[in-house]
């Protein structure tokens, strides 16, 4: 909860709410998960610092989103497929 005098989070507050470099810059991150169980949304954060809300179909610089699931996002790209998890995870 922030502090409503100063505007701030409370340090222990932030210190359980972060992690520390947990995204790399210039890279394609995942940010989060949303939706039903079996249709799920993910949004992203780009190499370029942007988010996108991508499903399944989705083509991003990293390929395409072949599946979403509670663990993460699989792009596929030249055929090969790789997982994207949450930061932290």
């Amino acid at each position: 909860m922030a502090n409503r005098e100063s505007g701030t989070t409370p340090a222990n507050v932030a210190g359980h709410a972060t992690q520390k470099d947990a995204l790399r810059r210039n890279h394609l991150s995942l940010l989060g998960l949303f939706g039903v169980k079996n249709n799920l949304s993910a949004m992203m954060r780009m190499p370029s610092g942007r988010t996108k809300v991508v499903t399944r179909g989705s083509r991003l610089s990293g390929g395409q989103v072949i599946a979403i699931d509670a663990d993460g996002v699989i792009l596929q790209k030249n055929g090969k497929a790789s997982r994207i998890e949450m930061p932290g995870s």
